[in-house]
């Protein structure tokens, strides 16, 4: 197996010339120049790369596997730092004049040279984000990017078997485990368990034959679940299990697609008695309930100085009806660009349940509605 070189997991030096241009971009000199506007504001206009205060990708390559995904290289500005394989990012767009973010698991590996990033979308009828991908993505475009968040990640002390299962897109960070042990040189055992609809739709299909006759202890198994497939035909048993790995009692185990396949697989490891397996999915949370009725208390925007009765709304919804502009993205919990730090009071999380009565906890305000008074950094 190919392992990295000490060369290969850093990032090229930058020249002196670009050296100084950075030192200078970040100059309290320069900042005081261009106030109240900021560097940033100028910058953005001729180099969006270049600003300072945010990460930013240029999308390098463009390729379509399959006639309802994308894929997209991307090379990150030096906002950004880095990840581990599974974690997930918000990537940001501009579409009619509004920015919008979507969560998405890269699928290249965390020793990417160059600290380069791989996102294959796939586009649902009603994806905004992913049709606008797939239909305007081009070389030279400029995208936003949050940093990897997320826990479902290898552990660093490395399995001596690593089994990971995925259906449709959810495929995108079990892939940049398996790239990422590849390129780590492990030699332990590792299964690929991976479904799609159709041989037509399944994303990776020549890189995973590829890395098979690479690595004789990679085992790939795939399935379509719609028609007859390469190895495996219908959905999630037993069979396919032993398909995919010699033994999976003990195998760090990493699940990640619809629910229904993580159902499964939850519910083969119980009979056996055997712990959870780390699981993923990206479906959207049930629709959120509000009580506009039982409402109480103030929320106060204590940065613009802004109060407002409790709606009983989404704190995000109650400060665009205050007339503020915070930032978000998926409204619905999972991107985290909604943060926003609580100075004081309870907020109860519509998708959980839970209350929180912390205070200086950051929260995020798509999903988190007040009992009571509530004081936000905002």
């Amino acid at each position: 197996m190919h392992r990295l070189t000490s060369e290969e997991t850093t990032l090229p030096p930058a020249t002196s010339s670009r050296g100084l241009g950075r030192r200078l971009l970040r100059s309290n000199l320069l900042e005081a120049l261009t106030y109240p506007h900021g560097v940033d504001r100028y910058v953005e206009l001729v180099r969006p790369l270049l600003v300072k205060g945010e990460a930013r990708a240029e999308v390098t390559g463009v390729r379509r596997q399959t006639p309802k995904s994308v894929t997209l290289s991307l090379s990150p500005n030096e906002n950004w730092r880095g990840l581990r394989a599974g974690q997930f990012v918000g990537l940001s767009v501009e579409i009619d004049g509004v920015r919008e973010t979507r969560p998405y698991s890269p699928a290249g590996s965390q020793h990417a040279a160059g600290g380069t990033l791989e996102l294959t979308v796939s586009t649902h009828p009603e994806g905004k984000v992913s049709r606008h991908l797939r239909d305007h993505a081009r070389p030279g475009m400029i995208v936003g990017l949050s940093q990897a968040d997320g826990e479902f990640v290898l552990p660093d002390a490395r399995h001596e078997r690593v089994l990971l299962i995925s259906g449709g897109s959810g495929i995108t960070p079990v892939m940049a485990m398996l790239r990422t042990l590849c390129d780590e040189g492990y030699e332990g055992e590792i299964g690929f368990l991976n479904y799609a609809r159709s041989r037509e739709l399944a994303l990776y299909g020549a890189e995973l034959e590829e890395l098979q006759a690479r690595h004789e202890r990679l085992r790939v198994a795939r399935g379509f679940t719609r028609g007859r497939g390469q190895l495996l035909t219908g959905r999630f048993c037993r069979e396919h299990l032993r398909a995919a790995i010699s033994e999976h009692a003990g195998a760090a185990t990493f699940v990640c697609g619809p629910p229904a396949l993580i159902d499964s697989v939850r519910a083969v490891w119980a009979q056996d008695g055997l712990p959870e397996p780390a699981v993923e999915t990206f479906t959207p949370p049930p629709a959120m309930t509000f009580d506009t009725d039982g409402a109480e208390g103030t929320v106060s925007f204590a940065a613009s100085g802004r109060e407002a009765a409790n709606s009983g709304l989404a704190l995000l919804e109650q400060a665009e009806d205050a007339g503020l502009a915070p930032d978000h993205g998926c409204r619905m919990g999972i991107c985290n660009t909604c943060s926003c730090r609580k100075a004081s009071g309870a907020v109860r999380n519509v998708v959980t349940g839970e209350v929180s009565t912390g205070e200086d906890e950051l929260i995020r305000i798509c999903v988190s509605v007040p009992v009571g008074d509530v004081s936000l950094d905002l």
